[in-house]
């Protein structure tokens, strides 16, 4: 007779158990390892799309300063982030804040959630694909117009989608292959930029060079710091793909932290050394100089070595969309699961031999390439695009951050293997400040010239969003659907709580 004690079970073992107790049993394989997670997060962050992407008009309406909103946003992310962490470590479930709000609030707060994170990242999709356009044809040497941004917007748009359809492994090995690109590239042409083409010291960060113009600089700062704002989100990518990774209440918060530490360290020393690269300030805040990145690429490689570093950009904004994707599809096939949303039984649908929910895939591909074509019909679309698409992430991620400080001022104590105890009421209050002040500064007008419903586009966009879900909530209920736990945070335990430990920062 062996009176040795049972061997612990296997880890995939003991996930599908804790899944089981919260309520669900996944039809993920769980492919996905801590690096794999991390590097999801962090090519959904994508230090070289962000910075890109809106190097040249928050340089224009900040001047250098404008490198610190990396910080103040990095450091309020960070806090949110936080908050995440205790949150999917106790509900490890696909979707992210869909299914957090829905289990730290009720299922009218859940279903809200994720109605506005889901077309949010729908719009952050349109605006990563739409971003690529003037750079594919820098690389392939033909003239960026309308037009062709929109066709190299939809062709990349189509690339992504095919990845996504190779399911996890695939996802995984092309979310490392675009971290181990990015990484590369940016430290690279960085150090290149700083060694043989930096035409400023240090000391032009505390210039403004007269981008605030008649007012404030703080009100320049404000407008120009949409570059960090837009900056750090895509951790909470790491916890939309729960069900794919193993003991996700352990790694899933490590991979958040390190997608906050490592994209945001690398996102403001690219944002760096593009910015002592600049040689003339005055030319790009005035608007003559209206692409200073790729100036700046030429002068510093010549126009073939510019072309090379290109690549090395447009394989970061197939990355970032690919993982834009893999969590918007998760999101949608999570609501779907729960019969959330309209079409849920075909949203739902799960291919056993994709291993991927087949049909939110190409809902998340479909609706952003049609705003991409509507885009050639708005003026200034990119800024509009995704002004709108960090005001819903923001926003979401906010009545997630509320959620959790209700729960927690009524009781709940986080279960998880991610905890931060005696902080956790702290880091709540300032994670939920900084995403108020993120909400009015991303909102607020800043065109006086222009039309009020130009002028007030975020706002009035947001407000359409909020309220076309919010008639559709009361007509068609759609929250009193499905069976699925909802509002129990207070009674729910996670099963291996005797193994967690506080968190550490």
């Amino acid at each position: 007779m062996n009176d040795a004690p049972p061997s612990p079970p296997p880890p995939s073992d003991a996930d599908a158990r804790r899944l089981a107790a919260l309520g669900y049993e996944s039809e993920f394989k769980r492919d996905m390892s801590l690096w794999a997670n991390f590097s999801l997060g962090f090519t959904y962050l994508s230090p070289v799309v962000g910075v890109y992407t809106l190097f040249a008009a928050s340089l224009m309406a900040g001047g250098p300063p404008m490198i610190w909103a990396f910080v103040i946003a990095g450091v309020g992310q960070l806090l949110v982030a936080l908050v995440f962490s205790e949150v999917v470590a106790q509900f490890p479930v696909a979707g992210g804040v869909y299914p957090w709000a829905r289990r730290l609030w009720g299922r009218k707060w859940g279903w809200m959630t994720g109605w506005i994170y889901l077309l949010a990242l729908l719009s952050t999709i349109a605006a990563v694909a739409y971003g690529a356009g003037p750079y594919v044809a820098a690389v392939f040497g033909f003239a960026s117009s309308t037009t062709t941004t929109i066709l190299c917007a939809l062709a990349l748009l189509l690339l992504a989608t095919v990845i996504n359809f190779g399911g996890t492994k695939v996802l995984s090995a092309v979310a490392v292959f675009g971290f181990v690109a990015e990484i590369v590239g940016a430290v690279v042409v960085g150090a290149w930029l700083l060694i043989a083409n930096r035409h400023h010291g240090l000391g032009v960060l505390f210039h403004g060079y007269g981008s605030q113009g008649d007012h404030s600089y703080l009100y320049a700062f404000a407008a120009a710091s949409l570059i960090g704002v837009f900056q750090y989100y895509g951790f909470e990518a790491c916890g939309d793909v729960a069900e794919e990774v193993p003991n996700p209440g352990r790694r899933i918060p490590t991979s958040m932290r390190r997608t906050i530490y490592i994209g945001g360290a690398a996102a403001t020393a690219v944002c760096l050394a593009l910015i002592l690269s600049v040689s003339d300030f005055g030319a790009v805040i005035s608007g003559k100089d209206a692409d200073p990145v790729t100036t700046v690429l030429t002068d510093a490689f010549g126009s073939g070595g510019a072309r090379v570093v290109l690549v090395v950009v447009l394989l970061s904004f197939i990355s970032c969309a690919m993982s834009l994707q893999a969590a918007a599809s998760r999101l949608t096939y999570s609501f779907a699961r729960d019969r959330m949303i309209a079409g849920s039984r075909l949203l739902a649908t799960f291919s056993e031999r994709l291993r991927v929910p087949p049909y939110a895939l190409l809902l998340a591909a479909v609706l952003p390439g049609l705003l991409i074509v509507g885009s050639a019909y708005s003026a200034d679309a990119l800024v509009k695009i995704i002004s709108f698409s960090t005001l819903g992430i923001y926003l979401a991620f906010q009545m997630v951050v509320l959620a959790s400080l209700r729960a927690r001022l009524r009781g709940w104590r986080p279960s998880g293997e991610y905890r931060l105890e005696r902080w956790g009421l702290p880091v709540t209050i300032g994670a939920l400040v900084y995403g108020v002040v993120a909400l009015v500064n991303i909102c607020w007008p800043r065109t006086p010239g222009t039309p009020w419903y130009d002028n007030y586009i975020v706002l009035v966009s947001g407000v359409v969003v909020v309220g076309v879900g919010a008639v559709y909530m009361a007509l068609a209920k759609p929250y009193e659907r499905g069976d699925a736990p909802a509002g129990d945070a207070l009674t729910t335990a996670a099963p291996r709580e005797s193994s967690a430990s506080p968190a550490s920062v």
